[in-house]
């Protein structure tokens, strides 16, 4: 009985080191940037105003607008300045945010009962100014 030769592998087997791949074409890509771990925010005042689909929430990391589902979150560093002011028909709070570039993002929040936009007027003042003190 004569012994067969072992089956033959597939391909030609590696190449040789001069023409081999510096990285192997499976491996994944090194990340272009290390992802940063979300930072704690230290305790200080807050402010919130919501109404049935806009929420204003002010506090140490900066202004987050919630509008209809959308959210939208500014930080103290790109922020130039927080304006607020009751609408013309004052049944509601607006609040503007404007970038250090001067753009600008709006969101407007009801008041109900309508004295409860003269509660938020000072809250709203005194936890800007604890985090913006110059304006």
């Amino acid at each position: 009985m004569t012994q067969q030769p072992p089956p033959p592998g597939q391909g030609f087997g590696p190449p040789p080191p001069q023409y081999a791949p510096a990285q192997p074409p499976y491996a994944p890509a090194p990340p272009a940037y290390a992802p940063v771990p979300p930072q704690p925010v230290p305790a200080g005042p807050e402010f919130l105003a919501v109404d049935k689909r806009n929420a204003v929430v002010v506090d140490a990391s900066g202004v987050v607008f919630e509008m209809s589902g959308f959210t939208m979150e500014f930080r103290w560093p790109e922020i130039q300045g927080v304006h607020y002011k009751a609408s013309p028909d004052g049944k509601a709070l607006m609040v503007a945010v404007v970038h250090l570039d001067g753009r600008f993002h709006e969101c407007v929040v009801e008041a109900r009962p309508r004295a409860r936009l003269q509660e938020w007027f000072p809250q709203l003042a005194w936890v800007l100014s604890h985090y913006r003190p110059m304006g």
